[in-house]
């Protein structure tokens, strides 16, 4: 049974136009954060994996969209470059100095960027 949700999950996945998908990631990433964040004393032990998953997920955002082959205007592409160098350096502090009440800042930039890669309204 595993096996065949795996299989059917990737291939929705497949199916779906890239903004979705790039949203859909985010809101993952934004997930797992937010996990930890409110079962802090349980869950703590998970923070660096977590981190991890977002600082990754972000290193690609940021490189897909600041490519020269990404039809995006250059404006927005630096805007998003330095968006991921704010996420990069937050990310770092907070492995520093882990605590819950600064997970939110991180967690609410993926919940927002996917919302407007969504054509959503922030929330």
């Amino acid at each position: 049974m595993q096996h065949a949700t795996s299989a059917y999950a990737r291939v929705a996945q497949a199916s779906q136009p890239p903004r979705e998908l790039e949203a859909m990631v985010l809101m993952k990433a934004a997930a797992r954060l937010q996990a930890v964040r409110d079962a802090w004393d349980a869950r703590q032990g998970e923070l660096d994996e977590a981190l991890s998953y977002n600082r990754k997920l972000w290193t690609i955002l940021v490189s897909s969209a600041t490519g020269e082959e990404n039809p995006l205007p250059p404006p927005l592409k630096q805007n998003l470059a330095n968006l991921g160098v704010f996420v990069f350096r937050h990310t770092i502090a907070l492995m520093g100095a882990p605590s819950p009440e600064r997970l939110g800042i991180l967690i609410d930039i993926n919940r927002e960027l996917a919302a407007g890669l969504r054509g959503q309204a922030p929330a």
